[in-house]
């Protein structure tokens, strides 16, 4: 199946076709699911001296991997002080340290394997919905001392330099972080995967997973591979290859749009190259591309995903809402992609068995987690280190099904109405 049609696909740098799996093949480890954390986890594997197969039951990136915004920033989707509620301060703070050094992995696999098409472009701000400019001055505060990571903080008439909105009031400007074209990302990270003799075959959907007594047997419509272990980095799109993996977590659906060509309009009321995002708990975010010529516009989430042609006229009320100024700004092209969520609302790293281990539920973090993600999961397959286990203790809740799906679009709604009345408060 070829990519979905969006702004990432029409501008993929690299179209190499791979071939499907075809016979029987060996491995030491046979990872399934060719997005971030995949192809993350399939090259520590093999710079660490592993025999790795990848199978992809689609194309590279092809799901929620090459269809994000971008976005690569430290954090998770649950804040620091939530998840120090259920760890303790010092194990949430190794997380943030951990998210920290997944950006900087994304940035040295950028500069390393030279996958320029990448196109990543420094800087991230996150903006207010509501006067909150005390708040950000302690986020940032505390941000220097507990990790010596600065964050600029912008009072309104600094944000209002920059964006041209009376939504917005303070920001926080986070100079390390950065945005990427995620799909030519990808598929550069399988280059270099294949550069370190790994191998990956597309098109090859894992059907079924065997144990024998020596070793585990991924089969595929036309082959099987053999290995010693299995890792599962399959996301949203998960099937029913490991039901209780499925019932782990909840596929929603995101949106994004591009717009047509205007850098003159554009640029009256974007005056920078950061990618933005606001508080809201219905969050919104963006970013200029194509060297300021078009503006990528991305937010909502449901449990159902919706027509292209609804999305264009939901996020495009969003971003006129926002910047009036652009309401003859037409849109080129709008496009979903399913994201796996946790009830937690944090990534899933551990292992069924010493056999099948999983990676996944990385929706809503950003691509930070899932490199961190694919390293940790890497260096327990390598007996380097135990670091997955600070994810254990969030493991594979069951989501409820279909009442689970119903139960998150309703607190969805409920949020959105949350951020209506707090900004009119």
């Amino acid at each position: 199946m070829s990519y979905i049609d969006s702004y990432y696909a029409r501008t993929v740098a690299d179209q190499r076709k791979r071939s499907a799996l075809e016979e029987t093949h060996t491995a030491e480890i046979c990872i399934i699911g060719a997005g971030y954390a995949g192809l993350t986890t399939a090259l520590e594997l093999a710079k660490g001296g592993k025999s790795v197969v990848l199978l992809e039951a689609e194309q590279i990136g092809w799901g929620a991997s090459g269809r994000n915004g971008g976005f690569v920033s430290p954090g998770y989707a649950v804040g620091e002080a939530q998840i120090a509620k259920k760890l303790g301060k010092q194990d949430a703070q190794r997380l943030h340290k951990m998210s920290i050094e997944g950006m900087e992995l994304v940035r040295n696999n950028i500069e390393q394997y030279e996958i320029t098409s990448a196109k990543p472009v420094s800087g991230i701000t996150g903006v207010t919905r509501y006067d909150s400019g005390d708040d950000l001055k302690i986020a940032a505060a505390e941000s220097l001392r507990d990790y010596n990571y600065p964050l600029e903080f912008l009072d309104r008439d600094d944000v209002q330099a920059r964006l041209m909105s009376s939504c917005y009031h303070q920001g926080l400007r986070d100079q390390n972080a950065f945005h990427i074209h995620p799909l030519n990302y990808a598929r550069g990270l399988a280059n270099a995967v294949e550069a370190h003799e790994g191998v990956i075959f597309e098109n090859s959907a894992a059907l079924r997973v065997e144990k024998l007594a020596t070793q585990m047997v991924v089969h595929t419509a036309n082959g099987k591979i053999k290995a010693e272990k299995v890792v599962v980095t399959t996301g949203g799109y998960t099937g029913s290859l490991l039901p209780k993996l499925k019932r782990a977590f909840l596929p929603i659906a995101t949106y994004v749009l591009i717009t047509e060509e205007a850098p003159d309009l554009l640029a009256q009321v974007i005056k920078t190259t950061d990618a933005i995002g606001d508080d809201r708990r219905a969050a919104d975010y963006y970013r200029l591309v194509d060297d300021g010529k078009r503006l990528m516009w991305g937010g909502r989430i449901t449990t159902i995903p919706a027509k292209p042609a609804d999305v264009a006229t939901i996020l495009r009320k969003e971003m006129v809402g926002t910047y009036p100024e652009l309401a003859s700004l037409k849109v080129e092209l709008a496009w979903s992609g399913l994201m796996a969520y946790a009830r937690h609302q944090m990534p899933q790293i551990g292992k069924l068995s010493e056999q099948i281990w999983y990676c996944t539920a990385f929706g809503g973090h950003g691509l930070n987690t899932t490199a961190i993600g694919g390293k940790v999961a890497a260096e327990a397959l390598l007996d380097q280190t135990d670091r997955y286990e600070l994810f254990a203790p969030f493991g594979l809740a069951w989501t409820g099904g279909p009442v689970g799906k119903a139960v998150a679009q309703m607190t969805y709604w409920g949020l959105q109405a949350m951020d209506w009345w707090k900004e009119r408060g």
